[in-house]
């Protein structure tokens, strides 16, 4: 019973209790005690992703500083070190999926608020050219104005921040971060971490997805309408080094000739079609994108222009450009935000991304062999 106790034992103390000077696990039994090495840490994260990521947060790993003694082994250090990054990363996880549901929160309620003003300032403009005359014609006509304008403004602010868009955003943040979390996790199951290279490289990937899913909006939002489609690019530069793993290098890759004739063919693959399909996709989702984000506050311009002319000789005209632009700018309006067209932009871009990270990792490794090849001959 005793042995069963230990682990649970050990997770209560935190990640770094075994770097402290106390090593012992006291059991009930009257049995020897036991030394725990440096390379038992690995073992506390037992436990699944989804147990520790999506119960409140309260699962994040509980990081426990202890002193610098000059006792401490150096990888212990690294391992300090390694945990901290693992803690921002469970962090960002969390904060890139509360802000997604809030910018969901923001495109129903900011569609669903522009959709009934420019419907409420219609339906006043009807009732303007039906039986207004004198004060309730004039109030009729500058409510509906009114309403007009404040329709195109919070409009051209909903079409240049694409609420959708930076909702599908921030799904892929979390979604990525959660994948670096659990690389992180295998690295500390599976090797001993005394280079402090790997504290670098994780560190690269945490910026280099920060830079491409950055978490504020004012001065470091994403290009919504690029002049140029380009994949989205999370990862950091592939740096040709020798791998290590468990304490012997080992140069190139390890595969064949045959293999790596293959993995040329799905690079050729991905260069034709799968890249190039998906850049076009996210170029027509971009254009669609672009014209109805200029139509829809034209046509509650040209309404609210309509509802200033309302009881005047151009009052016939004045009326149905005011009823027919305001009815036409709902329409465009549900069109794009309802269809989160966006949305449908930002994931063929995202996918483009994809199938370019997979062309570099083959790419990569294709030239590892290569470059021991040239190694040989010399």
């Amino acid at each position: 019973m005793s042995i069963l106790q230990a682990p649970i034992f050990l997770y209560s103390m935190g990640p770094f209790s075994s770097c402290s000077c106390r090593r012992s696990i006291r059991a009930t039994a009257n049995a020897p005690k036991t030394q725990m090495s440096p390379l038992f840490i690995p073992t506390i994260f037992s436990r699944g992703l989804a147990e520790e990521l999506e119960k409140d947060h309260n699962s994040v790993i509980n990081l426990n500083t202890c002193k610098r003694q000059s006792t401490n082994p150096p990888e212990a250090l690294v391992v300090a070190k390694f945990y901290a990054i693992m803690e921002a990363v469970a962090d960002r996880v969390e904060m890139h999926k509360n802000i997604g549901a809030q910018r969901d929160n923001w495109n129903h309620l900011l569609l669903t608020s522009i959709n009934s003003i420019t419907l409420s300032a219609a339906i006043m403009a009807g009732l303007a050219a039906i039986g207004g005359t004198g004060t309730p014609l004039v109030a009729l006509k500058v409510s509906s104005t009114l309403l007009y304008l404040a329709a195109t403004v919070i409009l051209v602010v909903m079409n240049k921040i694409q609420p959708s868009q930076l909702g599908e955003e921030q799904r892929n943040a979390a979604r990525l971060f959660k994948q670096l979390y659990r690389e992180m996790q295998t690295t500390m199951s599976l090797y001993k971490l005394t280079n402090i290279d790997v504290i670098n490289e994780a560190m690269e990937k945490v910026l280099a997805l920060d830079k491409a899913y950055p978490l504020p909006l004012l001065g470091a939002m994403i290009e919504k309408f690029p002049k140029t489609v380009e994949p989205t690019v999370w990862w950091p530069p592939k740096r040709q080094r020798r791998l290590e793993r468990l304490g012997e290098e080992i140069d190139g890759n390890g595969w064949d000739g045959k293999l790596e004739e293959e993995m040329r063919e799905i690079v050729g693959v991905l260069k034709r079609k799968d890249v190039v399909e998906y850049l076009r996709l996210s170029q027509k989702a971009l254009k669609v994108n672009k014209i109805l984000a200029i139509s829809g506050p034209l046509l509650t311009g040209l309404a609210a222009l309509g509802s200033c002319f309302l009881g005047t000789t151009h009052g016939a005209w004045a009326v149905m450009l005011a009823v027919i632009a305001g009815a036409l700018a709902s329409v465009v309006n549900t069109l794009e935000h309802g269809g989160k067209v966006g949305m449908v932009f930002e994931m063929y871009r995202s996918n483009a991304g994809f199938f370019r990270l997979m062309q570099e990792i083959i790419e990569s490794n294709i030239s590892l062999r290569e470059e021991r090849t040239e190694n040989y001959l010399r």
